[in-house]
This record gives C-alpha cells, sequence and structure tokens, in this order.
C-alpha cells in the first residue's frame, strides 16, 4: 500500500513591510511521504516571501511539469513561478519561457555553492529568473517546527525574515544570487 501525504493545517500572520502585504492566511499544505520537514517549511517561506491574491500552492513534488507555487492570471498565463532547492537548468529554462517571473531560492547543506558555480554562467541569460540562497542552520531550525498544526507569524523587513511562534524566534537573511 502506498504511503498517504501529511496534512498540516498552517496559521499564518504576515507582515510583509518591504511589500505592506500585511494579512492572515489559513493554509492547507500536503506532505508527500518524500518531502522533508526543511522542504515543507521552505514551501511554507517561499509563500510568505512572494504572497499575492492567486498565489498557490501546486501538486509539487507529484507534477513535473509544475512548479512548488505558482499565480495563474484569469487568461492562464503563469504570473509567478516558484521553484525549490538545486533544479538542472533545463527545468529552469522551461519554467522561464513558461511564466512572466521565476524565483528559486535554493537550499542544502554543502551543495548550494557547487551548485551555483556550476550552473551560474548559463542562468544568467534569464532575464526573469531570481534566485536566492536560504542558509541551511536558519532551515533546519525551520523544520524543526513543523507539527500537523502550525501557528507562525512571519515578518519580512529590509529583506530579512523572521519568524516566530509563541517559543521560538528564527532569523532568516535570503542571500540574492541573480
Amino acid at each position: 500500500m502506498a504511503l498517504k501525504s501529511t496534512i498540516i493545517k498552517a496559521q499564518l500572520s504576515l507582515s510583509d513591510m518591504d511589500r505592506h502585504v500585511y494579512q492572515d492566511f489559513n493554509l492547507t499544505l500536503a506532505q508527500h511521504p518524500s518531502e522533508t520537514e526543511q522542504r515543507l517549511m521552505i514551501r511554507l517561506l517561499a509563500f510568505a516571501l512572494n504572497s499575492c491574491d492567486g498565489l498557490e500552492f501546486t501538486k509539487g513534488l507529484c507534477a513535473d511539469d509544475e512548479p512548488e507555487l505558482w499565480h495563474v492570471n484569469y487568461s492562464e498565463e503563469i504570473e509567478l513561478w516558484i521553484e525549490l532547492g538545486l533544479p538542472d537548468e533545463k527545468r529552469l529554462k522551461k519554467a522561464c519561457n513558461k511564466a512572466k517571473k521565476v524565483v528559486l531560492y535554493t537550499y542544502g547543506e554543502n551543495n548550494q555553492a557547487i551548485w551555483w558555480q556550476k550552473h551560474q554562467p548559463k542562468l544568467y541569460e534569464f532575464k526573469n529568473l531570481s534566485i536566492f540562497s536560504l542558509d541551511y542552520a536558519a532551515t533546519q531550525l525551520l523544520a524543526a517546527l513543523v507539527d500537523r498544526n502550525i501557528k507562525l507569524a512571519i515578518t519580512i523587513q529590509d529583506g530579512e525574515v523572521w519568524v516566530n511562534t509563541d517559543t521560538t524566534n528564527i532569523e532568516i537573511k535570503p542571500q540574492q544570487l541573480m
């Protein structure tokens, strides 16, 4: 019998002072059996960093032709495509050809720098691509917050992110690579 996804309920109170977005969200995320807690929390972080009307979680790991999150407009054009991890150049090229804007959040313990060094020259040709690197230690702290019911307050100011629970405060500084 196949393993089923774990359903995570997240209450998110967002204060994004950089973009003047102040909103509360009740989100339902499906954690695929092969998805780590770190990746799940980075999906939630990516939602907060890019929150806009119409932004939604996709099938993610279950669909090769979809990103982790996207915003599709009423004309069914992809306004925003959000990727996570260290995808190959072909996947990013496909995303950049399909969407008006593509954002990638890289993470991982020791392999981000190697990936960036290898792919950097080719990625600069994609004018609609932005790449941010997330610190491994900070994303591991995020992973420790996973629970079936998560209540987070996320504050964003000057490109820095603070993730707060009743007992924990985590600071994350996404580093823009391009």
